[in-house]
């Protein structure tokens, strides 16, 4: 099978678990040599870095503290050595904007901590991650940020998370201006309910059920739902397509 990231370089934040994880897997199988980032699950990323590698493709493993001032300047010192001592440059092609974190408080009930926590997570660091990375991105690259459904339907249970999302959905327009004349493209997907370790309503019947009653295909989206759109929008198939936030939802709450 032809490999559409021979010779391409990626980056994946929040690599060590769920979507990310699956997302690093796919871009390595196609290819790609990529950067593993993980905040504080050493194990976990060593573990994605070995599966990789198992299944024949290269991969290392980077640890960085997103929600912290200048984590971004200090991520790609560490990347960029890592890149240099494999590839002879700091050059790379795909940046995936994956980590987040969701903390699931009601509007009235969500405290200063909590809402800074999520705002330098969510949207700061896709920010200057992905200012970091304008300088180093190869021609015709790929930056591919997260967004997610509920900036469509926002919920109250989750109105912090909902604001820091909703300004992906602007940075993703805003970087597609920016650097399409060098033929980069940047495009955000927004998933539903995704079954990861952060979806605690799939975790009893009653929410998987009320879950699947929202949406027009009757089951739980899965990792691979997500990192296969990933995989398109890093390949040379989305060479057309940029300045998109691309939900990915089963069709939730498209009829009511």
């Amino acid at each position: 099978m032809t490999q559409t990231l021979k010779d391409k370089v990626a980056v994946v934040t929040g690599a060590s678990r769920g979507i990310g994880r699956e997302i690093a897997q796919k871009l390595a199988r196609d290819g790609a040599l990529v950067a593993v980032h993980y905040g504080g699950s050493e194990q976990a990323a060593k573990d994605t870095v070995a599966q990789i590698e198992a299944a024949g493709g290269q991969a290392f493993a980077v640890q960085g503290d997103l929600s912290k001032p200048g984590a971004a300047k200090e991520l790609f010192a560490k990347i960029d050595k890592e890149l240099n001592d494999r590839t002879g440059s700091t050059r790379f092609d795909i940046l995936v904007n994956n980590a987040g974190i969701a903390s699931f408080v009601d509007f009235a009930d969500t405290s200063e901590e909590q809402f800074d926590e999520q705002m330098a997570v969510n949207i700061r660091a896709p920010y200057f991650l992905s200012q970091e990375a304008a300088g180093r991105l190869n021609d015709n690259g790929r930056i591919i940020n997260f967004s997610t459904v509920v900036v469509r339907m926002p919920i109250a249970s989750a109105a912090a998370y909902s604001v820091s999302k909703g300004g992906v959905d602007v940075l993703t327009r805003t970087l597609a201006a920016e650097l399409g004349e060098r033929g980069i493209t940047v495009n955000a997907i927004a998933p539903g309910a995704i079954q990861t370790d952060m979806a605690e309503f799939l975790k009893d019947a009653d929410g998987v059920e009320y879950t699947k009653s929202t949406q027009t295909l009757k089951r739980i989206g899965q990792t691979d739902d997500i990192a296969d759109l990933a995989l398109y929008l890093a390949s040379p198939a989305s060479r057309w397509v940029t300045g998109q936030v691309i939900e990915a939802s089963g069709g939730a709450r498209v009829t009511y």
